[in-house]
Order: C-alpha cells, then structure tokens, then sequence
C-alpha cells in the first residue's frame, strides 16, 4: 500500500519576506541567531524558508525578536505547500 504526504501549511515565505524586508541574508541572519544561542546553519534555516523543515519554536522565538515584529506577521497569508 502506498503512503502519501499529506501536504501541510508552511510560513518559509513569511520568514523570506521578513529577512529580506530587513536586508539580511541567510548567513548573517543566522550568525546573529548563533549569537543568541540558536545553534543553526545556514542550510537549515534555507530549509525552514523552502518548506522542507519545520522551525523550531526557539528560532520563531528569537526572529520575533530580531524583527520586532508580532507573531501574526510569521502567519500571514498561508499557503499549503
């Protein structure tokens, strides 16, 4: 019997709006989640913004705070993937 993925909404497009809307790159994002105590590399937070990978609620945690914004802003418009 064959499984199929169910697909599930993803907020990849949201964290890439958010991190170009400040001008940062994926690297530096990432270096500055480093110095918050967020161990995570750079091919893993591209994998949150494809949709590939599930972020960890620490890292959505520690963006909100970087952009100083509401959570709201991490949900809006939702697609499925």
């Amino acid at each position: 019997m064959e499984q199929k993925l169910k697909c599930d909404v993803y907020i990849g497009k949201n964290l890439r709006r958010l991190r170009e809307k400040f001008g940062l790159s994926q690297e530096k994002l990432c270096a500055e989640l480093q110095c918050r105590n967020c161990d995570i590399g750079r091919s893993t937070y591209a994998k949150y913004e494809s949709g590939e990978l599930n972020i960890r609620i620490s890292v959505l945690m520690e963006l909100k705070k970087i952009y100083n914004c509401s959570y709201d802003e991490f949900f809006d418009d939702l697609d499925s993937h």
